[in-house]
């Protein structure tokens, strides 16, 4: 399932990560539909709003199926045909939609019928995993490994500023699968909404939860998803399945209340483990990332994996413990970053509802 994301990066940058290439192979960015109603959060939970990129096609009839566009959506589809006045009186939930129920009710069969396919944006999600013999539930945040990109204009023939400003070298978002939708209640604006389309969990997630979000790996599959003018239902379908390429850290509690809004939703926390586990690659870049105001370093290479598949660092953190370790030099220094975070920089917007 998928029941809480991040995506905190501000309107422009969140363009900039976007950036792809159209059916004539031009570098591209993606166009805004009502950006005022995009409310970066580090902490969305359903109901909220969330940026998805769709084709232009579903909103101007002569445009090409490969042109994309980001338009923030309802989080929980609400059916076209509902007859309600308030979405909220939707007696069942449309957070989440099944793969293999997806062609079954009527709520996601039809949208997906009409060519009704969408990206969600995040930066990662968030997932539970019980702790045994207790009530207590340990919140992971898992995210695409990060690896770093080659630099703006090393591959570009023509060097442009222009197409500078269009290479992205930070964050790879995470891309997942969804279908929406268009409610149009009597006398009012017209509500876009979207579920997020889960499967069963790849091998290296299964100890954490049984279902994760359908992910969209890599360019091509993002262009044949979202190309509903060339790519038919069927053949789109066979993109929807679990995938590997993901890796995931613990983080603190605070996540637990969908009100906080902040970066320690996300940071790495530290776990009862009987050895300290290194910082890896992917959770360097994470903090690199997060603490924007530090001086850039180096990034290693991606950890190698275990015999079980998954990376070292992340197996390490599986624990059946709920007990929390001694805090030691990374949460030092993710304290230290987190106190500067609130002193320097704006507190973030709430979700938008």
């Amino acid at each position: 399932m998928c029941g809480r994301t991040s995506c905190h990066l501000p309107r422009d940058v969140l363009t900039r990560a976007c950036a792809y290439q159209d059916r004539q192979g031009r570098r591209r960015l993606p166009q805004w539909r009502d950006p005022d109603k995009y409310c970066p959060s580090y902490n969305k939970s359903p109901q909220s709003s969330s940026p998805v990129l769709l084709s232009r096609l579903h909103f101007e009839k002569d445009a090409d199926s490969s042109d994309r566009i980001i338009i923030p959506m309802r989080w929980g589809l609400v059916p076209s045909w509902f007859k309600e006045s308030d979405p909220s009186k939707l007696q069942f939930n449309t957070t989440n939609c099944r793969s293999d129920t997806i062609m079954e009710k009527q709520s996601f069969k039809v949208p997906l019928g009409k060519g009704r396919r969408c990206v969600v944006l995040a930066d990662g999600f968030y997932e539970w995993q019980r702790c045994q013999g207790t009530n207590q539930r340990q919140p992971y945040f898992i995210y695409f490994p990060q690896i770093k990109t080659e630099k703006s204009g090393e591959n570009d023939a023509s060097g442009s500023p222009d197409n500078k400003e269009k290479v992205w070298d930070n964050w790879r978002l995470l891309t997942m699968a969804g279908i929406f939708d268009c409610w149009e209640p009597p006398g009012r604006e017209c509500l876009y909404s979207y579920s997020i389309i889960t499967v069963d969990s790849c091998r290296g997630l299964s100890d954490i939860h049984n279902r994760m979000p359908a992910i969209l790996d890599g360019e091509e599959a993002v262009s044949r998803w979202l190309d509903f003018g060339e790519v038919a239902t069927q053949e789109a379908l066979k993109l929807i399945h679990p995938i590997d390429n993901i890796t995931f850290h613990p983080v603190s509690p605070v996540v637990n209340n969908s009100r906080n809004n902040t970066p320690e939703c996300l940071a790495p926390a530290d776990l009862l483990v009987k050895k300290e586990p290194k910082a890896s690659g992917s959770s360097q870049r994470m903090m690199q990332w997060l603490a924007t105001k530090s001086p850039k370093k180096e990034v290693p290479d991606s950890p190698k994996k275990d015999a079980s598949g998954l990376p070292q660092w992340s197996s390490q953190f599986l624990q059946k413990s709920p007990l929390p370790a001694k805090r030691g030099a990374t949460s030092s220094f993710l304290d230290r970053w987190l106190k500067q975070e609130k002193e320097d920089e704006p507190v973030a917007k709430k979700p938008h509802s």
